[in-house]
């Protein structure tokens, strides 16, 4: 077990140095993260699914084949994964603090898409704001823009 967290590693500093791998690794990172959200309250459905089909999208000008095709990457990776750590650190590593703000304006839109926030998404939401450095402020201000959209 610590022997595939340490061969994942190594494979992410080797990408690093690669451009266009750098890129797949922070989309399939994003994709993890919001999938994250998805399955906080134990159940992922179409319409979370869906949003965050579009901000994968919105954020990286993508088609819908590119997409579904992350989305399953991601969600391979993270079952293999036991941390949500190595993508986190791939964002953190890659954005700016305002792409760290768009995407949990994304987290709030996938915990939202059911119709309703769940106290796990909510926490989930929480704990990750606080692992990208984004600003309780911020983190407020992304709930209540999201809030304003519905």
């Amino acid at each position: 077990m610590l022997g595939s967290i340490k061969e994942f590693l190594k494979e992410r500093l080797v990408q690093e140095s690669r451009p266009v791998e750098r890129g797949q690794a922070l989309r399939v990172a994003t994709a993890a993260i919001l999938l994250e959200v998805s399955r906080a309250d134990f159940e992922t459905d179409e319409a979370e699914l869906e949003v965050i089909a579009a901000a994968l999208r919105e954020a990286f000008d993508l088609g819908e084949d590119a997409v579904r095709e992350i989305i399953a990457e991601a969600r391979e990776q993270d079952d293999e994964e036991l941390s949500l750590y190595p993508f986190l650190r791939i964002v953190n590593d890659a954005c700016a603090p305002e792409e760290k703000y768009r995407i949990v304006c994304d987290l709030w839109r996938v915990a939202y898409a059911d119709g309703r926030l769940d106290k796990y998404e909510e926490y989930q939401i929480r704990r990750i704001a606080d692992l990208l450095y984004v600003a309780h402020p911020d983190f407020i201000r992304a709930k209540l823009a999201v809030q304003g959209e519905g």
